[in-house]
Parts: structure tokens; C-alpha cells; sequence
């Protein structure tokens, strides 16, 4: 019943990334997503897959392997946007 309790809530937790995911590969904005925010959550979920693998917890494991893949698509996309401008100042490349 433990395992199913938790199941259950990593499920939820881990969906409730899909909608803004969803909405950044379609539209491409993350002008309201914060930076440091999502790069600080991305690294604490990579810390909360390790902690998973390490004491065997299937949904710690499920749920931040799936969250892991959500938030680094967005904090991806985020990023993309932030060093554009960046980018665009670099000599070409020869």
C-alpha cells in the first residue's frame, strides 16, 4: 500500500509538468519561466533520480526520470532563448 501511495503521487506530481511542457514545444515563450529556477529544480530532480537509484525506490525513481525529461526540455528551450542574443554578438565562424 506504501508503494502504491507513492506511485500515486509521483504520478501526480510528475504530470502536473506535462501542461507547461506542452505549452513551451508548441509555442516556444518561456518569457514567464525563471532561469534560475528551473536550472536549480533540473539539478535538484537529477539529485532526487540518484537518491532513487541508490535506495531502489521505484516511484522516486519513475517519477523523476520522467520529471528529469520535462524540466530539461523546458530549462532547454529556456536557455535557447536566454543565448540567442549571445550568440548573435559571436564572430562567424570561418
Amino acid at each position: 500500500m506504501t508503494e502504491l501511495i507513492g506511485l500515486v503521487a509521483a504520478g501526480l506530481t510528475t504530470l502536473s509538468f506535462l501542461p507547461q511542457t506542452l505549452l513551451v514545444l508548441r509555442t516556444g515563450q518561456t518569457d514567464g519561466i525563471s532561469l534560475c529556477m528551473y536550472a536549480l529544480f533540473t539539478v535538484g530532480v537529477a539529485g532526487w533520480l540518484t537518491y532513487g537509484i541508490l535506495v531502489g525506490s521505484l516511484p522516486v525513481i519513475l517519477a523523476n526520470a520522467i520529471t528529469l525529461a520535462l524540466a530539461a526540455t523546458i530549462l532547454g528551450l529556456k536557455l535557447r532563448v536566454v543565448l540567442k542574443p549571445i550568440r548573435e554578438r559571436l564572430p562567424a565562424r570561418v
